[in-house]
Formats: C-alpha cells, structure tokens, sequence
C-alpha cells in the first residue's frame, strides 16, 4: 500500500507543477494578484506531496519490501541500515526522484524566502521552475516509476552496486544533486528576468544568495566524490578527469564565473549580459550532467547503465530549456544595456577577468569529455582524451586566474592602481618568495616547477590575509582600532577572503600530491618489509573475517618511522554476496607531511601478495581546502545583506495622535 501512496503523490506532484507553471505566470501577465499567489501555495504543495512520494520509497526500502521492482533491484536484507537509505538514490528511478524533491524544496524555499521580490518576478521564478519540475516528473512518471510492483515477490533482493556501500557515497550524491539543481533557481530568475524586463542590480542581489547556496553544496559534493575515489577505488589517486566528474565540474566552473560577474551587476550594474547568459549555461550544464549519466553514452564508474532511450527524453529536456532559454535571451537583448563604465585595471576588470579564464577553462573541459563521442557518433572511430590533454589546457588557464586571485579586492571600483595594489601585496609577496625557495630546499632533485606552482597556493592564501588585514588598517593603527574594524567588516568580507585561502591551500595539496608522489609495487611474504616516504611497512600476512553482507581478506602491516612503532595499517579485498563483486579497501595512515596508502593485490600462494605502496605528500590538504572554501561560503551566506536580498521599502510611519492640551 505505501508503494501505491507514494506512487499516487508523485502523480499528484505532476498535476501541482502544472498549476505552478500556468497560474502565476498567467497571473504575472494579467497583473492578477491572487493568480501569483497560487505559485508560492502550489510550489510549498509540490514539495510536500515530493517529499510523501520519497519517503514512500525510503519505507519500501527499509522493510526490504521486494514486491517493489526497484527495490528489490537494488538493495538486500542483509545490507547494513546506512546502505538500505542510501540504496534510495543508488540507481536511476530512486536518484531522479531525489533530484525532483531538491528541485521542489528550492522552489518552495523561494516560496517561502522570497517575500521581498516583486509579485510578478516572483511568480515567473515560480512558474519557471514549475515548468523544469514537470518537464522530470513526466520522465519519471512515463518511463522511470520507482513504484512498478512485481509478481510473483522474489525472497531476496539482487543488492547494491558494492562500491556504492560507504558512507561518503551515502551523503555524495544528495549534496551533489543540491549543488546541481540549485542552479535551477538561478535559471529560473534570469528566465523570469527576461520575461518581465527586470534586470537591475536588485536582481542580482537576488540571485546571488541562491547561486551561492548551489555552488557550496555543489562544491562539497564534488569533494566528498574525490575523497570516495581516492579511498575505495585503491588507486592512490584523487582525480582523474573521468567523464561523469568532469559533468560536475563544468557546472561548478560556471557557477563560479555566475558568482563574481553577479558581484559586478550587483554594484556597477555591469556585466548584465553576461551575467543573465552565465545563469543559463550553468543550469545547462547541470541538465547535461544528467544527461551523460543516465543516457549510456558513458561507461564510467559513477554512471547509471540504463536505456539509452531514457537519455533521449533528458536530452530533449535539455534542448527544450536550454533552446528556448537562449531563443528568449536572443529577443530580449535589446533590454539589457550595460551600466557604468570602468577602465580596464579596476575591480571590475579583475572580475572579468577571473570570468574570462574560468569560462575557458570550463570549454577546455567540455570539448575534451564530450569531443570522443561527437567523433564517435559522425565517424564510428572511438578515442579516449585523458589527463594529458586536461592538464595540458586547464592548467595553464588556472596560473594567471591564481596570480591575478589577490589583486582583485585591492582594486578600485572604476579605476584601480596597479602599481599601489602590488605594494600593498608585498608581504604576500615575501612570504611566496620563501615558500618556494623552503620547497626547493626541501624536495631536492624533482620537478622544477613544482616549487613555483606551490608558491601559487601561498600566494592565494597571503594575499586573502592581507586583504583582511588591509581592511582593518593592521600595522597601520592602533590595536583597539584594528579589533574594532575587524568586528565591523561585513561577513561577506571574511567569506570571500576564506573562500580564497580555500582555493590556495586545495592547490597546495594539489602540487605537492602531483608533483611529489612517491609508488611502489612489490611482492611481499610475511616478515618481509619495505620502505616507502620515509616509512617502514612490515608485512605480517593476511587473515579472513566476515562482514555483513560481504568476505574479506584483511592484509596487516605494521607502519615503523625510524624505529618507533607508529601504527597499523589493513587494507583488504572484500567480495560482496550480493551482487557478487569484488572490491579493494585501502590502508591509509594520514599525517600533515602526507597520506601513506597501501593497497593489497593479488594472493600469489606461498603466504606472497603484491602489494602496492604510495605515499602521497600534502594530499589531505585538497579536501581541506575544500572545506574551507564551503566555510567561506556559508559565512557569506549568513551576512545579512546577502541573506535577505534586496531590502524592503520601509512603511510609511503610523499617525499618532496627539493628545489635546
């Protein structure tokens, strides 16, 4: 029965979404008041009837309920509790119900939030995002029903995919699908913009709260994504530019670029081209990413291998918001005259700049991940294009966005001084300068580049120090004025600033992991050792145990740093019952100087493994970087100028009487 309620919401969710797209923006060009009020009552109505229909699931999931086909194709009753929940969006029909409930929550937090925005761009924000959310719940309905019962009912469900059971894949996908479909808000407005004519700097200051919000879970999403890689998949590595990770940083790229060019609308009333295309794009790609996951025109780990029939209907979504969303900014460009003008070497400037390298960097990544199979799909000829090409075109776009990272909020709106910012960067300066010459001292012989990248992360964090410090006149004042300006400096201003040490300490770990890491493959009986990163890694065999739902062989080392006893390290081959896979659980032991990583091979007889041995220096601080950087936008976030949006025109103060004498 419950399978049938949540089946009946999702059917009733789909004829919420119509009224959602129809009314209110019937209502928007009737200027009919009560007709735009329909679209906050039935976005908050979508979300609630979602919500039954996913929860629905979630039950048929935890009972183990096998007469639903969905589940009993992905989970089993021996699954842990973790992986039953998470077995909700760990395939196709249960992932997309999870992207149409974040779509609808979105769309009722502007419900519900937006109280500030116009009536009428209020109700096409609504009825644009109404309109996404029946164009999913119509492939879900038709050709994905999470809810299809079948008969006779198995005993036993056929499992998740094994590499799925862990906990960063537990929470990856929810906060990714946050980061994607959050960008539908800001499609949403730049849509609706276009269709009232109401493009100001109110409405960028409107759209940024939202784009900040996408980006941040968009951003830990992705790096809880790298961080399951890097620990399961036992290949010692933390990115690979595979297919399906590089759909997710396309639209992080974008979001990025949409952030800083709404900052330049937002204050110069600049940029409003731009910034309405970058909204369209960023959504656009998030459609994309959906699109090569679930359409089978990839083969990749992170995948859904279904009909490819279903990503022809995700693809003609993609093409029918996309299209007209482009088609609609084509008509309506005569109404988005730029605002004040700025010279070249200016805040401004630097923004544009930051847009110009990450949106070519954004096409770098498109055109390596999709170009193998638009050739494929003309010519028939298959071919791969790997980190050589990604690391040939993405990174030498990434060198001067870094250098130019710390002059930016040292400019001037209008018209800024170079030669003034470059001074007030001279203890950043001074501290990269040690950086790498401290690098060179200590790597010896290497890459000699390396050092030079490395300082590129300290100047990024140096230079968000000294802004701060900039701003609170330190060195420069007295200590009581210094603490007071620093308590005074709006939230946004220490957001920005960590969300930039962010970016510097991620390419620190990046440039050290990449340019300094040390692997060993080797044969190993017990009582035999190795040395690897100045570790000692004594072998003491392998032993068998029984998990839930799985058998393992655990390996056991014993990890020695000259001569003292440190830890012990047991990576292991699992092999799941169901489905029957196999699958590699590495040995870390983490320390600020690097990850030491051991992965055990294949059982060679005679008590022998191979075992491969890395040590990889530095790398932690990526996903601490990354967290960093979600930090500083939260901390934005909760400023309250950005919070609230565009402020309310104040009433008119009550009469008093007064009293006679």
């Amino acid at each position: 029965m419950i399978a049938e309620v949540g089946h009946f919401a999702l059917i009733l969710a789909l004829g919420v979404a119509l009224v959602q797209t129809i009314l209110p923006m019937w209502g928007a060009r009737r200027g009919d008041l009560s007709l735009m009020r329909v679209g906050s009552t039935a976005a908050q109505a979508q979300f609630l009837l979602l919500l039954m229909s996913f929860f629905a699931l979630m039950t048929a999931y935890v009972t183990s309920d096998f007469s639903v086909q969905n589940v009993m194709q992905n989970s089993h009753s021996a699954k842990p509790m973790l992986y039953k929940i998470s077995g909700v969006w760990g395939n196709h029909e249960g992932s997309m119900l999870l992207w149409v409930l974040i779509l609808a929550l979105f769309g009722s937090a502007v419900a519900l939030f937006g109280r500030n925005l116009p009536p009428d761009l209020k109700a096409n924000v609504l009825g644009v995002q109404g309109s996404i959310s029946v164009a999913f719940l119509l492939f879900i309905v038709t050709t994905s029903n999470p809810f299809t019962r079948i008969h006779p009912v198995p005993f036993e469900g056929s499992g998740l995919n094994p590499i799925l059971q862990d906990p960063a894949l537990s929470f990856h996908p929810p906060f990714l699908y946050t980061g994607y479909v959050g960008f539908s808000i800001a499609f949403s407005f730049a849509v609706a913009a276009l269709i009232s004519g109401r493009i100001d700097p109110a409405w960028a200051r409107w759209v940024r709260p939202w784009t900040l919000g996408a980006w941040m879970f968009l951003t830990l999403g992705i790096a809880m994504g790298s961080w399951w890689a890097y620990y399961e998949l036992g290949w010692g590595g933390w990115w690979f530019w595979d297919p399906v990770e590089n759909a997710s940083f396309m639209p992080w790229l974008a979001g990025t670029a949409l952030l800083h060019s709404a900052i330049v609308m937002e204050k110069r009333d600049a940029l409003k081209v731009w910034t309405i295309l970058l909204a369209i794009l960023t959504f656009s790609l998030s459609l994309m990413g959906t699109f090569l996951v679930r359409s089978g025109v990839l083969t990749s780990v992170h995948a859904f291998a279904v009909d490819p029939a279903r990503g022809v209907f995700i693809l003609a979504i993609m093409v029918l918001f996309t299209g007209g969303a482009l088609a609609l900014f084509a008509g309506r460009a005569q109404i988005l005259r730029q605002g004040g003008l700025f010279a070249p070497v200016s805040r401004e400037g630097a923004l544009i700049l930051n847009n110009l390298l990450i949106t070519t960097a954004c096409a770098a990544v498109f055109v390596g991940t999709l170009y193998p199979l638009a050739l494929e799909a003309v010519t028939g000829e298959k071919i791969s294009v790997g980190p050589p090409f990604f690391n040939a075109t993405f990174v030498p776009l990434m060198v001067p966005l870094l250098i130019a990272i710390p002059y930016g909020p040292f400019l001037a709106w209008k018209r800024g001084d170079i030669l003034g910012t470059s001074q007030r960067l001279a203890m950043a300066a001074l501290f990269t300068a040690f950086a790498i010459i401290a690098a060179y001292a200590l790597s010896g012989p290497g890459p000699w580049l390396a050092p030079l990248a490395l300082g590129l992360g300290v100047w990024v964090i140096m230079g968000a120090v000294s802004e701060i410090g900039f701003r609170a006149k330190a060195f420069r004042a007295p200590p009581d004025e210094v603490f007071r300006r620093l308590r005074n400096l709006p939230r946004s201003a220490y957001g920005t600033a960590i969300a930039h040490i962010g970016v510097g300490v991620m390419v620190v770990g990046i440039v050290g992991t990449t340019a300094w890491q040390t692997e060993k493959i080797v044969v190993m009986k017990p009582g035999e050792a190795e040395e690897i990163g100045g570790y000692n890694l004594k072998f003491e065999g392998v032993a068998p145990q029984q998990g839930p739902n799985y058998r393992e062989e655990i390996g056991s080392f014993i990890v020695s740093e000259d001569g003292t006893e440190l830890t012990h390290l047991h990576p292991s081959k699992r092999m799941y019952t169901a489905p029957p896979q196999a699958t590699t659980e590495a040995g870390i032991h983490a320390a600020w100087s690097g990850d030491l990583y051991t992965v055990l091979g294949d059982d060679l007889k005679d008590g022998a493994f191979t075992v491969r041995l890395y040590f990889n220096p530095l790398v932690r601080l990526i996903w601490i970087g990354t967290i960093i950087m979600f930090l500083g936008g939260l901390i934005s976030l909760s400023d309250r100028r950005l919070r609230v949006g565009a402020p309310k025109r104040a009433r008119a103060p009550k009469a008093h009487a007064v009293p006679a004498e």
